[in-house]
């Protein structure tokens, strides 16, 4: 027992030794298998490094090879473009010079030609002196009888076509004084012009009751929507009972929202759909009336060859207003007005009675068309070939430029006459007094003003100045201090002219 005990121990003892030497050996081998893979490690990581050195060098260099030729490119376009540039230069160089030694010729030739003329004028002079002598020698008078003789002779020849340009003068001073009568007749009544801007914009549609209101506006508003959208107006609709307010600049689509609402409201069915129906028939009365209206307006005032298109603007202006003044119907009372005043100084009625008809045709068209009315009715007549006269009195009867003719000035007056009669317009005598009164006021405070007249109806005023205290340059600068005061201070309808007028009197006696 004690034998197997001790074979045990020592066979212990030996497996201990044995597995030491065993595990030291496997532990150096790992060791020099973990140095090998290590060296392997770093020989791979220095080839890569190189490999990655070497790539990193040619693609610098390829680089730099690419940033030369670059450079080099640019520098050869610089270059050209200089070489140009020199070429131009010197070409222009070249043509100066040319120009200079052309220019220096010609100064050369104008000296000759300037030496040669005062040569000539001298020969001249001599020959005249010797002519003089021979001619003194010849008739025995002196220069100064001779003189004194042809002076005799021309003063009755002068005394004779004296006398026949006097009764010459008094046929052409005849002839004058008939025109200015009328001119002076037009202008007495063109006196009382007076200006208009204003409009009526909006239109009032009576409702059964306010809950028409609501079924107006529609779910969500989309009534409403639709109608401002067809017609392109705004409706205004607030606590005013039993009533919606219609309101927009262009008086034709105002009309067409205005009947078709009211058709609307007597139908009783109000959707969008209903509300795009309604809007159509209702243009399609429009356009109708506007047409008849403008049929009946040339009909009633007897002008004829109206181009249709101006038979639908003369339509359209039943329904433009002017302070409160219907434009169809002051177009017509113009043409009438013009005619009559022609009739009376022997002008062309059938012209006046035309241009007074059309003259503010514009006012048709001025909400669609960028303008004032004058410009815009005169580029519509001339577009539809009216004649040239119609065209110069449509443009000048607000006097923004000289009229041609007699039946111009006319249709001035009438359109002032018709503007100005009572109860034609908005405009309270009170206010209009006021605002003459305040431009004569405002002229009358600059010093070296003599006398101040507003005229046609303060679209003009006159001012006479001292010519002692004001001269000709000061009549620029005191027109314009009084333009500036007046846009400042007054607030008036379209434009006021400033006329300044000096005057100088040399007054001589014979005893």
């Amino acid at each position: 027992m004690i034998n197997y005990i001790l074979v045990g121990g020592v066979a212990l003892i030996v497996g201990l030794i044995l597995g030491t030497i065993i595990r030291k050996y496997v532990a150096e081998s790992k060791i020099k298998s973990a140095e090998a893979e290590a060296r392997r490690i770093i020989e791979e990581g220095i080839k890569d490094s190189e490999t990655k050195k070497k790539e990193a060098i040619i693609e610098a260099k390829d680089e730099i090879h690419k940033m030369r030729n670059e450079a080099e490119r640019e520098n050869k376009e610089r270059r050209n473009e200089l070489k140009k540039l020199e070429t131009r230069l010197l070409k222009k160089e070249e043509t100066l010079d040319k120009k200079s030694e052309i220019n220096e010729q010609r100064e050369e030739n104008l000296n000759k030609r300037t030496r040669k003329i005062e040569a000539r004028e001298k020969q001249i002079e001599e020959i005249e002196e010797r002519q003089r002598v021979e001619l003194e020698k010849i008739s025995g008078l002196s220069s100064e009888e001779a003189k004194n003789m042809l002076l005799d002779g021309i003063k009755k020849d002068v005394e004779h076509e004296a006398a026949i340009m006097v009764k010459e003068i008094e046929r052409q001073a005849k002839d004058t004084a008939d025109r200015k009568a009328r001119e002076v007749i037009s202008y007495a009544i063109q006196k009382c012009a007076a200006d208009h801007v204003a409009e009526t914009t909006v239109s009032v549609v009576d409702l059964p009751n306010d809950e028409m209101k609501g079924r107006i506006i529609g779910r969500e508003g989309r009534n409403i929507r639709a109608l401002e959208t067809l017609t392109g107006i705004d409706l205004i609709i607030d606590d005013t009972p039993e009533a919606v307010v219609i309101s927009g600049f262009d008086p034709i689509r105002r009309e067409i929202a205005r009947i078709a609402l009211e058709k609307l409201i007597n139908d009783g069915r109000i959707h969008p759909a209903r509300i795009e129906e309604m809007v159509d028939r209702a243009k399609k009365e429009i356009d109708t009336e506007i047409k008849e209206e403008g049929e009946k307006a040339a009909f009633d005032t007897g002008v004829n060859g109206i181009h249709p298109e101006i038979i639908k603007l003369l339509g359209r202006l039943k329904y433009r207003t002017s302070y409160g003044q219907n434009v169809l119907k002051h177009s017509i009372e113009v043409a009438y007005l013009s005619s009559i005043m022609a009739a009376e100084l022997g002008a062309d009625v059938r012209l006046a009675k035309r241009a007074g008809l059309l003259h503010d045709i514009g006012k048709a068209v001025d909400h669609e068309i960028e303008g004032p009315h004058v410009t815009i009715g005169a580029d519509m007549a001339k577009r539809y070939r009216e004649s040239k006269d119609v065209v110069n009195a449509i443009a000048a009867h607000h006097n923004d430029i000289e009229p041609d003719t007699i039946e111009a000035v006319l249709v001035q007056a009438a359109d002032a006459i018709s503007a100005a009669r009572p109860g034609a317009r908005r405009e309270t005598l009170e206010s209009y007094i006021k605002r003459l009164e305040k431009l004569e006021e405002i002229a009358n405070s600059f010093e070296g003003v003599d006398k101040c007249y507003a005229i046609q109806a303060g679209r003009e005023v006159r001012i006479m100045v001292i010519p002692e205290k004001i001269n000709d340059s000061g009549m620029v600068m005191i027109s314009r201090d009084i333009v500036k005061r007046i846009e400042a201070e007054l607030e008036y309808p379209g434009q006021i002219k400033v006329n300044v007028i000096r005057e100088t009197r040399s007054v001589s006696y014979a005893k």
